[in-house]
């Protein structure tokens, strides 16, 4: 899952959510969609502070 990029993750975050809202999966089904997406949230939330750090560090010597 690591190799998605944001845009990429976002998308599946977004698959998952339709998922979730149309209410036909299984306890099983609802548990590995929302263990995903919680892994799609860190990866994300990961990628973000990555890219503030480096746009900080880009303006720091100006």
């Amino acid at each position: 899952m690591s190799d998605l990029n944001y845009t990429e993750a976002m998308q599946r975050l977004e698959t998952i959510l339709t998922q979730l809202e149309e209410g036909n999966k299984t306890v099983d089904e609802l548990s590995a969609l929302v263990q995903e997406a919680s892994e799609l949230i860190k990866l994300c939330r990961s990628k973000l502070r990555s890219t503030e750090e480096s746009i900080q560090k880009a303006f720091e010597g100006i």
